[in-house]
Protein backbone atom coordinates (compact mmCIF):
# COMPACT_ATOMS: atom_id res chain seq x y z
CA UNK A 1 0.00 0.00 0.00
CA UNK A 2 3.13 2.37 0.88
CA UNK A 3 4.17 2.55 -2.99
CA UNK A 4 0.51 2.77 -3.83
CA UNK A 5 -0.06 5.68 -2.01
CA UNK A 6 3.62 7.37 -2.92
CA UNK A 7 2.62 6.50 -6.84
CA UNK A 8 -1.15 8.51 -6.35
CA UNK A 9 0.81 11.00 -4.59
CA UNK A 10 2.89 11.73 -6.94
CA UNK A 11 0.35 11.97 -9.91
CA UNK A 12 -1.37 14.30 -7.98
CA UNK A 13 1.85 16.63 -7.69
CA UNK A 14 2.59 16.44 -11.10
CA UNK A 15 -1.07 17.74 -11.81
CA UNK A 16 -0.50 20.54 -9.38
CA UNK A 17 2.84 21.53 -11.13
CA UNK A 18 1.08 21.61 -14.01
CA UNK A 19 -1.74 23.80 -13.01
CA UNK A 20 0.84 26.22 -10.97
CA UNK A 21 3.00 26.53 -14.15
CA UNK A 22 -0.46 27.13 -16.49
CA UNK A 23 -1.93 30.16 -14.33
CA UNK A 24 -1.25 33.46 -14.81
CA UNK A 25 1.18 35.12 -12.66
CA UNK A 26 -1.20 38.33 -11.21
CA UNK A 27 -0.24 41.27 -13.72
CA UNK A 28 1.44 44.13 -11.42
CA UNK A 29 -0.65 46.36 -13.22
CA UNK A 30 -3.31 47.32 -16.37
CA UNK A 31 -1.42 47.76 -19.57
CA UNK A 32 -2.84 50.35 -22.71
CA UNK A 33 -2.15 53.46 -24.97
CA UNK A 34 -4.06 55.73 -27.10
CA UNK A 35 -4.82 54.29 -30.45
CA UNK A 36 -7.44 56.35 -31.93
CA UNK A 37 -6.12 59.37 -32.27
CA UNK A 38 -2.82 57.38 -32.85
CA UNK A 39 -0.20 57.88 -29.94
CA UNK A 40 3.74 57.69 -30.81
CA UNK A 41 4.12 55.16 -28.53
CA UNK A 42 1.82 52.71 -30.79
CA UNK A 43 2.76 54.42 -34.11
CA UNK A 44 6.04 53.72 -33.46
CA UNK A 45 5.65 50.62 -32.72
CA UNK A 46 7.68 47.18 -33.72
CA UNK A 47 5.30 46.19 -36.48
CA UNK A 48 3.57 49.29 -37.42
CA UNK A 49 2.77 51.09 -40.68
CA UNK A 50 4.26 54.35 -39.25
CA UNK A 51 7.03 52.84 -37.54
CA UNK A 52 9.43 53.63 -40.16
CA UNK A 53 8.67 57.36 -40.49
CA UNK A 54 11.12 59.68 -40.01
CA UNK A 55 10.17 60.93 -36.72
CA UNK A 56 9.89 56.94 -35.29
CA UNK A 57 13.44 56.51 -36.82
CA UNK A 58 15.03 59.68 -35.18
CA UNK A 59 13.06 58.66 -31.66
CA UNK A 60 14.40 55.20 -31.66
CA UNK A 61 18.42 56.78 -32.20
CA UNK A 62 17.42 59.07 -29.64
CA UNK A 63 16.48 56.91 -27.26
CA UNK A 64 19.49 54.30 -27.27
CA UNK A 65 17.26 50.97 -26.92
CA UNK A 66 14.50 49.75 -28.21
CA UNK A 67 10.95 50.98 -27.00
CA UNK A 68 9.36 49.20 -23.97
CA UNK A 69 6.03 47.45 -24.93
CA UNK A 70 3.72 50.57 -26.51
CA UNK A 71 1.01 49.61 -24.32
CA UNK A 72 2.93 49.59 -21.03
CA UNK A 73 3.68 53.26 -20.74
CA UNK A 74 3.61 53.87 -16.91
CA UNK A 75 4.86 54.91 -13.83
CA UNK A 76 3.65 53.26 -10.42
CA UNK A 77 2.72 55.39 -6.62
CA UNK A 78 2.02 58.98 -8.86
CA UNK A 79 -1.52 59.64 -7.41
CA UNK A 80 -2.46 62.61 -8.98
CA UNK A 81 0.30 64.09 -8.18
CA UNK A 82 1.43 64.53 -12.53
CA UNK A 83 3.09 67.56 -12.12
CA UNK A 84 5.03 67.70 -9.65
CA UNK A 85 6.56 63.56 -10.55
CA UNK A 86 6.92 63.82 -14.66
CA UNK A 87 9.48 66.95 -15.13
CA UNK A 88 8.48 69.38 -18.74
CA UNK A 89 9.99 68.21 -21.81
CA UNK A 90 9.25 64.10 -20.84
CA UNK A 91 5.37 64.12 -21.04
CA UNK A 92 5.50 62.08 -23.87
CA UNK A 93 7.77 59.61 -22.19
CA UNK A 94 6.44 59.51 -18.90
CA UNK A 95 9.98 60.30 -17.60
CA UNK A 96 10.97 56.76 -18.41
CA UNK A 97 14.54 55.92 -19.86
CA UNK A 98 13.16 53.34 -22.32
CA UNK A 99 10.36 55.62 -24.27
CA UNK A 100 12.63 58.96 -23.79
CA UNK A 101 12.87 59.30 -27.58
CA UNK A 102 8.90 59.59 -27.65
CA UNK A 103 9.89 63.31 -26.09
CA UNK A 104 11.52 64.50 -29.82
CA UNK A 105 10.28 68.28 -30.21
CA UNK A 106 9.51 67.49 -34.04
CA UNK A 107 6.15 68.68 -36.18
CA UNK A 108 6.49 65.52 -38.36
CA UNK A 109 5.51 62.86 -35.76
CA UNK A 110 2.58 60.70 -37.28
CA UNK A 111 -0.85 62.34 -36.52
CA UNK A 112 -4.26 62.68 -37.10
CA UNK A 113 -6.39 65.07 -38.96
CA UNK A 114 -9.70 66.42 -36.87
CA UNK A 115 -11.77 69.22 -36.18
CA UNK A 116 -10.98 72.33 -33.94
CA UNK A 117 -14.36 72.64 -31.82
CA UNK A 118 -15.84 68.86 -33.14
CA UNK A 119 -16.54 65.97 -31.45
CA UNK A 120 -13.85 63.92 -30.95
CA UNK A 121 -14.29 59.74 -30.54
CA UNK A 122 -11.46 58.71 -28.58
CA UNK A 123 -9.82 54.76 -28.02
CA UNK A 124 -7.98 53.95 -25.25
CA UNK A 125 -6.65 50.25 -26.05
CA UNK A 126 -6.98 47.72 -22.79
CA UNK A 127 -4.32 44.95 -23.54
CA UNK A 128 -5.27 44.05 -19.68
CA UNK A 129 -8.23 46.51 -18.56
CA UNK A 130 -8.58 47.70 -14.97
CA UNK A 131 -10.72 50.41 -13.80
CA UNK A 132 -9.83 54.15 -13.55
CA UNK A 133 -9.93 57.91 -14.66
CA UNK A 134 -8.71 59.48 -18.17
CA UNK A 135 -7.86 62.98 -18.21
CA UNK A 136 -7.08 64.68 -21.56
CA UNK A 137 -5.41 67.63 -22.43
CA UNK A 138 -5.18 69.55 -25.55
CA UNK A 139 -2.03 72.02 -26.33
CA UNK A 140 -2.93 75.48 -25.82
CA UNK A 141 -3.55 78.06 -28.72
CA UNK A 142 0.38 79.13 -30.11
CA UNK A 143 2.10 75.83 -29.38
CA UNK A 144 4.92 75.10 -31.45
CA UNK A 145 6.03 71.14 -31.52
CA UNK A 146 9.61 72.21 -32.33
CA UNK A 147 9.39 73.05 -28.42
CA UNK A 148 9.61 70.50 -25.79
CA UNK A 149 5.98 69.75 -24.51
CA UNK A 150 5.85 71.28 -21.26
CA UNK A 151 2.94 71.37 -18.52
CA UNK A 152 1.71 75.02 -19.05
CA UNK A 153 1.53 74.07 -22.64
CA UNK A 154 -1.77 71.30 -21.49
CA UNK A 155 -3.02 74.69 -19.38
CA UNK A 156 -4.62 73.80 -16.06
CA UNK A 157 -7.67 71.75 -16.76
CA UNK A 158 -8.59 68.40 -18.89
CA UNK A 159 -11.01 69.33 -21.41
CA UNK A 160 -12.31 65.86 -21.18
CA UNK A 161 -12.51 63.41 -18.00
CA UNK A 162 -14.30 59.93 -17.77
CA UNK A 163 -13.84 57.32 -15.26
CA UNK A 164 -14.31 53.85 -15.97
CA UNK A 165 -16.01 54.48 -19.31
CA UNK A 166 -17.18 51.51 -21.28
CA UNK A 167 -15.10 48.88 -22.88
CA UNK A 168 -15.72 47.31 -26.07
CA UNK A 169 -13.99 45.59 -28.31
CA UNK A 170 -10.67 46.02 -26.09
CA UNK A 171 -10.85 49.61 -26.06
CA UNK A 172 -11.94 51.89 -23.25
CA UNK A 173 -14.24 54.59 -25.69
CA UNK A 174 -14.61 58.49 -24.78
CA UNK A 175 -16.56 61.24 -26.22
CA UNK A 176 -15.61 64.95 -25.71
CA UNK A 177 -15.48 67.97 -27.88
CA UNK A 178 -11.98 69.50 -28.84
CA UNK A 179 -11.30 72.98 -27.72
CA UNK A 180 -11.65 75.86 -30.60
CA UNK A 181 -9.25 78.41 -31.31
CA UNK A 182 -6.41 75.66 -32.50
CA UNK A 183 -5.11 75.25 -35.92
CA UNK A 184 -1.80 73.23 -37.58
CA UNK A 185 -0.09 71.07 -34.87
CA UNK A 186 -1.19 70.14 -31.56
CA UNK A 187 -0.94 67.47 -28.90
CA UNK A 188 -3.72 65.70 -27.30
CA UNK A 189 -2.46 64.28 -24.15
CA UNK A 190 -4.17 61.13 -21.90
CA UNK A 191 -4.04 60.50 -18.86
CA UNK A 192 -5.13 57.57 -17.27
CA UNK A 193 -4.68 56.92 -13.31
CA UNK A 194 -5.95 53.28 -12.70
CA UNK A 195 -7.75 53.00 -9.32
CA UNK A 196 -7.18 49.18 -9.02
CA UNK A 197 -3.32 49.57 -10.01
CA UNK A 198 -0.90 51.91 -8.40
CA UNK A 199 -0.02 52.67 -11.96
CA UNK A 200 -0.87 55.60 -14.03
CA UNK A 201 0.23 56.08 -18.11
CA UNK A 202 0.54 58.60 -20.12
CA UNK A 203 0.56 58.88 -23.69
CA UNK A 204 0.96 62.27 -26.54
CA UNK A 205 -1.21 61.72 -29.62
CA UNK A 206 -0.48 64.25 -32.40
CA UNK A 207 -3.05 66.26 -34.21
CA UNK A 208 -3.36 68.29 -37.54
CA UNK A 209 -6.09 70.59 -36.40
CA UNK A 210 -8.22 72.64 -39.25
CA UNK A 211 -11.04 75.30 -37.88
CA UNK A 212 -14.37 74.40 -38.29
CA UNK A 213 -15.45 74.84 -42.33
CA UNK A 214 -11.83 76.25 -42.87
CA UNK A 215 -8.83 74.84 -45.27
CA UNK A 216 -6.28 72.23 -43.43
CA UNK A 217 -3.33 74.15 -41.65
CA UNK A 218 -0.23 73.08 -42.69
CA UNK A 219 1.18 70.51 -40.70
CA UNK A 220 4.43 72.05 -40.38
CA UNK A 221 5.01 75.59 -38.34
CA UNK A 222 7.97 78.02 -38.04
CA UNK A 223 7.66 79.49 -34.29
CA UNK A 224 8.45 83.02 -33.52
CA UNK A 225 10.37 81.77 -30.18
CA UNK A 226 11.73 78.82 -28.68
CA UNK A 227 12.46 77.56 -25.59
CA UNK A 228 16.29 77.33 -24.24
CA UNK A 229 17.48 74.19 -25.15
CA UNK A 230 14.48 73.10 -27.72
CA UNK A 231 15.62 72.07 -31.27
CA UNK A 232 13.91 72.17 -34.24
CA UNK A 233 12.60 69.41 -36.59
CA UNK A 234 15.64 68.56 -39.50
CA UNK A 235 13.26 65.50 -41.43
CA UNK A 236 13.15 66.42 -44.71
CA UNK A 237 10.02 63.93 -44.98
CA UNK A 238 6.81 65.03 -45.65
CA UNK A 239 4.76 64.30 -42.12
CA UNK A 240 2.58 60.84 -41.66
CA UNK A 241 -0.60 62.26 -41.37
CA UNK A 242 -3.56 59.81 -40.43
CA UNK A 243 -7.24 60.73 -40.80
CA UNK A 244 -9.22 58.13 -37.77
CA UNK A 245 -12.13 56.25 -39.62
CA UNK A 246 -15.39 56.13 -38.46
CA UNK A 247 -16.65 53.41 -36.08
CA UNK A 248 -18.34 51.81 -39.59
CA UNK A 249 -15.92 52.57 -41.78
CA UNK A 250 -12.74 50.19 -42.94
CA UNK A 251 -9.88 50.58 -40.58
CA UNK A 252 -6.95 51.26 -42.03
CA UNK A 253 -3.44 52.91 -41.70
CA UNK A 254 -2.14 53.47 -38.15
CA UNK A 255 -5.45 52.76 -36.34
CA UNK A 256 -5.11 49.45 -38.18
CA UNK A 257 -1.71 48.52 -36.78
CA UNK A 258 -2.52 49.87 -33.48
CA UNK A 259 -5.80 46.98 -33.67
CA UNK A 260 -2.93 44.34 -34.71
CA UNK A 261 -0.99 45.26 -32.00
CA UNK A 262 -3.42 45.26 -29.10
CA UNK A 263 -4.88 41.89 -30.73
CA UNK A 264 -1.05 40.18 -30.97
CA UNK A 265 -0.77 41.91 -27.42
CA UNK A 266 -4.13 39.57 -26.00
CA UNK A 267 -2.88 36.90 -28.11
CA UNK A 268 0.52 36.44 -25.74
CA UNK A 269 -2.05 36.55 -22.46
CA UNK A 270 -4.25 33.43 -22.98
CA UNK A 271 -7.93 34.21 -20.89
CA UNK A 272 -7.54 32.99 -17.92
CA UNK A 273 -10.82 30.41 -18.34
CA UNK A 274 -8.82 28.62 -21.10
CA UNK A 275 -5.93 28.28 -18.47
CA UNK A 276 -7.90 27.13 -16.01
CA UNK A 277 -9.57 24.44 -18.50
CA UNK A 278 -5.96 23.62 -19.53
CA UNK A 279 -4.88 23.31 -16.27
CA UNK A 280 -8.17 20.82 -15.24
CA UNK A 281 -7.64 18.51 -18.03
CA UNK A 282 -3.28 18.13 -17.41
CA UNK A 283 -4.23 17.78 -13.62
CA UNK A 284 -7.41 15.07 -14.76
CA UNK A 285 -4.86 13.19 -17.22
CA UNK A 286 -2.20 12.96 -14.15
CA UNK A 287 -4.19 11.81 -11.83
CA UNK A 288 -6.10 9.43 -14.67
CA UNK A 289 -2.83 8.03 -15.14
CA UNK A 290 -1.54 7.70 -11.48
CA UNK A 291 -4.45 5.65 -11.17
CA UNK A 292 -3.95 3.17 -14.11
CA UNK A 293 -0.40 2.94 -12.89
CA UNK A 294 -1.85 1.98 -9.11
CA UNK A 295 -3.91 -0.92 -11.03
CA UNK A 296 -1.12 -2.36 -13.14
CA UNK A 297 0.46 -2.34 -10.02
CA UNK A 298 -2.07 -4.40 -7.87
CA UNK A 299 -2.58 -6.62 -10.72
CA UNK A 300 0.65 -7.80 -11.25
CA UNK A 301 0.86 -8.20 -7.22
CA UNK A 302 -2.35 -10.57 -7.80
CA UNK A 303 -0.38 -12.67 -10.14
CA UNK A 304 2.83 -12.78 -8.22
CA UNK A 305 0.80 -13.46 -4.99
CA UNK A 306 -1.03 -16.18 -6.84
CA UNK A 307 1.79 -18.04 -8.34
CA UNK A 308 3.48 -18.18 -4.64
CA UNK A 309 3.95 -22.35 -3.67
CA UNK A 310 1.14 -23.86 -2.80
CA UNK A 311 -1.03 -21.57 -3.61
CA UNK A 312 -4.40 -22.92 -5.38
Amino acid sequence: MTAVRRIGALAAACGLAALTGLLPARPAAAHGATTRPISRTAACAAGAQTAGSAACRAARRANGQPFGSFDNLRVPDVNGRDRQVIPDGNLCSGDRPEFAGLDLARDDWPASELTAGQKIDIRYTATIPHRGTFRVYLTRPGYHPDQPLGWDDLGAEPFLTATDPPLRDGAYRMSGRLPAGRTGRHVMYVVWQTSSTPDTYYSCSDLVLTPAGGVAAAPRSAPATRRAGARPSRSAEPAAVATPPDDTAAVAGPAADASRLARAAQDTRIAPGRQIASAALIVLAGVTAGLAIVRIRRARAGQRVGRRPGSR
